[in-house]
């Protein structure tokens, strides 16, 4: 399990490749694309999460983003009307520059969590990180996993959620055939 600086590099790592993808970086894509990350992928960044009201939430990544902050890894960018946006500081390039092999060790994994979910709204990333955690509980066949979450979104529309499902299947299906997933990420 990753831990310290080495933790902390491949989440500013996320960021910067999130913000090169288009991503807005507020802490709802942070936090989905780093549970893709960490759930879908492998990467043992050691993250509880917990089905919250938009999907899968770690206040374990809260307290570390926080203290990234605090430490000068992360700054925060207003973006009126909306809330902020989370952006590598010079401080933090400094950290993941002193840990090269880090960084490309879950550069491919960072590259295509971000290139996959970097650009999406919001509500496209709480139906797919709420899509995998449905999956992560053991549900394999894709209507339950559909039914199931519509039980935690019943405002998400049933095509939505049959999408959403198909969706994780398929960036599932995509990164163990590029050999992105750890031996215990969900790759069925």
């Amino acid at each position: 399990m990753l831990k310290g600086y080495q933790r902390q590099v491949v989440l500013l790592s996320l960021l910067d490749e999130l913000k090169a993808q288009g991503s807005w970086c507020g802490e709802t894509h942070v936090q989905k694309s780093t549970f893709f990350l960490e759930a879908g992928l492998g990467v043992a960044l050691g993250l509880e999460f917990y089905m919250y009201k938009y999907g899968p939430f770690s206040a374990d990544l809260r307290q570390l983003l926080g203290e990234m902050r605090a430490s000068y890894l992360i700054d925060v960018e207003p973006r009126t009307p909306y809330g902020p946006s989370l952006i590598v500081s010079d401080s933090g390039r400094d950290l993941v520059g002193r840990f090269p092999k880090t960084r490309e060790r879950y550069r491919k994994a960072i590259e295509f969590v971000a290139g996959n979910l970097g650009a999406r709204s919001v509500a496209d990333l709480e139906r797919l990180s709420t899509a995998l955690y449905v999956r992560k509980e053991g549900i394999l066949a894709p209507e339950e996993q559909a039914r199931r979450l519509t039980e935690l979104k019943p405002h998400v529309e049933h095509d939505q959620t049959e999408e959403a499902v198909a969706t994780v299947a398929a960036l599932l299906a995509d990164a163990e055939r590029m050999s992105l997933t750890a031996k215990d990420a969900v790759a069925r």
